[in-house]
Formats: structure tokens, sequence, C-alpha cells
């Protein structure tokens, strides 16, 4: 098996709506991961894209396809992934196999959405089906309703009380705030205090406005290659040295592993294995927080800390750019963004970034192994990605 680097990333700013198409958005990504690949659409052999919401939002099927033209990639072959918010992440997983197998040697890779432009009510209904349509659905329930429910069910299972816990919340979502603050393609531009998150509107009890990701716009894409032509290109490249994907059923039949999701421990579990690393290797990851209480049940399931203890460390810092594992600085869904289909990609792109040592004021210092944690659904989908410096 043919070792797989990345060798180009490129993003889009993520914000609120946006004129742009979805194969704009996606293009205007590729063709910055083509140029800082040193690759001409030419070179690419085969386009692989995550995309969930384009028939919603544009009334589009197979954008895929359109966006190979657009590109001008010479009637390669073009796959679109649709695994919720794991989309672009379950996309890349499918292009490392077919390099590493020899297929293809040169692969574009990424997704796209413009959540935010479809508007919070059919966002929110859109959202809502990825819930079991006969089981859960009929319920009402939504994903701030599943994430409540989660949080209440954490503090009660960890014996914390639930103010306590919305501080520590509360913190995540001013530290996202602050790393997003400084990254100039995140969708929320602004800073945040305890006392803001906490007295910001109830979304569902007892998540505040400022513990929810936004719905955004915005594409991102990058471009993998055989190690072969990866040191011809660059003398920096970055290899994916493991992945871990995993499954699971509706959200109620997850009940005997809750409030964490098994599908996120067992994908983890076989990425650290693939790469022969284990969780205190990682220097920097990042994950789905798609919610303040994600946050804390991601830390946990990763092997960061402790179950019920990752909203304490979070509290004391070890989550900060210089604690025991730097998580999400880029801002992370919280305040980078999250278009659905797009997000694993820019997740990549990130850790890219800090390897290379490239991600300015928000840099991890001494940044060698990365981790991305990608969530599709009510923990239905999981995508963990190790990647690493390859010099």
């Amino acid at each position: 098996m043919r070792k797989v680097a990345v060798v180009g990333v490129g993003q889009t700013v993520f914000s609120g709506a946006q004129s742009r198409t979805n194969v704009e958005l996606f293009s205007d990504a590729a063709l910055e991961a083509l140029k800082g690949a040193n690759l001409k659409n030419r070179d690419v052999q085969a386009l692989l894209v995550g995309a969930v919401l384009t028939d919603y939002a544009e009334g589009q099927q197979i954008t895929h396809t359109f966006i190979e033209e657009n590109l001008g990639l010479s009637n390669v072959p073009a796959n679109v992934y649709d695994g919720a918010c794991a989309s672009s992440s379950v996309s890349i997983i499918d292009a490392f196999i077919w390099i590493a197998s020899g297929l293809y040697d040169v692969v574009l890779v990424g997704g796209m959405e413009k959540a935010a432009s479809m508007g919070t009510a059919l966002a929110t209904q859109t959202y809502a089906q990825f819930a079991d349509r006969y089981y859960d659905y009929p319920t009402g329930i939504t994903f701030p309703g599943i994430f409540a429910m989660l949080t209440n069910l954490y503090a009660k299972k960890y014996n914390i009380p639930i103010e306590k816990l919305k501080e520590q919340m509360a913190l995540i979502s001013v530290k996202a705030h602050k790393y997003g603050a400084l990254n100039p393609r995140a969708h929320l531009q602004r800073e945040l205090t305890v006392e803001k998150v906490l007295r910001s509107p109830m979304v569902c009890q007892p998540l505040n406005v400022y513990d929810c990701c936004p719905f955004s716009d915005g594409g991102a894409a990058i471009v993998m290659t055989s190690e072969e032509i990866a040191r011809k290109l660059t003398g920096k490249p970055v290899f994916i040295t493991g992945f871990g994907q995993s499954s699971a059923g509706m959200f109620c039949s997850q009940q005997e592993h809750l409030p964490h999701f098994i599908a996120r421990e067992v994908a983890a579990e076989r990425a650290y294995k693939m790469a022969g690393v284990k969780p205190q290797d990682i220097d920097v990851c990042e994950l789905h927080d798609s919610f303040s209480i994600a946050e804390i049940l991601a830390i946990e399931s990763l092997g960061f800390f402790d179950y019920g203890t990752g909203g304490m460390a979070s509290a004391r810092g070890e989550t900060l750019i210089g604690g025991k594992v730097a998580v999400n600085p880029s801002g992370g869904l919280k305040s980078k963004g999250h278009p659905v289909g797009a997000t694993g990609a820019a997740q990549v792109y990130e850790i890219f970034k800090q390897l290379r040592g490239e991600s300015g004021a928000t840099q991890v210092e001494g940044a060698k192994i990365g981790l991305t944690d990608a969530m599709g659904a009510c923990g239905n989908i999981h995508c963990n990605i190790v990647l690493e410096r390859g010099w």
C-alpha cells in the first residue's frame, strides 16, 4: 500500500448567505488548493466531492459533474458523498484508498454547501431529516434538542451541577470565538465573554444561542497524491497516516453509550491504530464542536481526557494553544462556521496549515501530528483522520 500525502489545500471564506453558487464555492477552493500544490487541472485524475443540501439550496442535483466541467478536468471520474456533516471526510478516506491502491496518483477532494442561503427554517427542517424518519423524526427532535438532552444527561451521569457545566461550556464558546476572530476565513468574527454566552437567548434548555454553531456557506478542497509525486512537488508534504470510519443506527438505539457516541470511539481507535499513535501524541485537533457540549464529549471520546472531566480540563485551559492539546485553533464549527459538505475538508485544511507552520496568529508551535474529527448526523457517521509532517 502506497503512502498518501496532502500537497495543497484551499478554503473560501465561511459566512452567511453568499451569492456564489455551490459550483463556484468549490471551484474557488479547488483552484487555491491546486495552486498551492504546484499542479494544474490537467493533472487531476479523479474528483470526490462531499455535498448534502444542493437540492434544497439550489434545486440542483449532480453538482459534482458541473464542478468537473467548471474546472476543466477532462472527463475524470467524479463522485459525490453524502455523509451529513462528515461528507467530505468520507470523500477524503475514499481518495486515500484510491491513491494507496495505485489506482490514481492525484485526486482532488473536498466539499461545499450553501446552508446559510437556505435560511433558518428550511435549514433546520433539512437537518432534522438526518434523524430516523420513522422513530426519531416524528418526535419533533432537532439537533439542538438532541444536544440539549445530551447536556442534561452528561450533567446527571457525572454529577455535575448544570450551572457549573454551562459555565464550562461557555468557556469553550469563548475560546472558539477568540480563535475565530483571528481567522480571516471564519464566519463569526467577534469575541465573546462568559457572561454574554450565558445571557444569550435560549435555544433549547440548557443551550443558549452562543452554545450553537451557525449555518454557513462555503467550500474547502484538498489535493491528495502518492508519496512519490508529493516529494517531487514539495519539501513539506503532510501524510495521512491513519483513518477510522464507523457508523451507528438511530439516535434512540445508541442509548446504552450516551452521552458519548460509540461510532466516534470506534473510528478514533481505528485511526490511532493505523497511524501507530496514541491520544497523547496529538498536538492539534480539529473536532466537531457543533455545540459547546459536543466539544466536551469529543475530547473525552478521543482519549484526551477521562470521562466526566472534559469541562474541567477546558476550564483549566488544557485545550488552548499551549495546553495539553490544542483544540480547534481555527475557531471550529462554532466560530469558523459549518457549511456541512465542506466541514471535514476544512478541518484537514487547518491541520495541514498547522503542521507546515502556516497558521499565523493561531499557530501551535512545533505541531507534528494532528487529528480531525467529523461527525455526521446524530452520531450516525464518524470519521477520524491522523495527519503527520513528512519531513
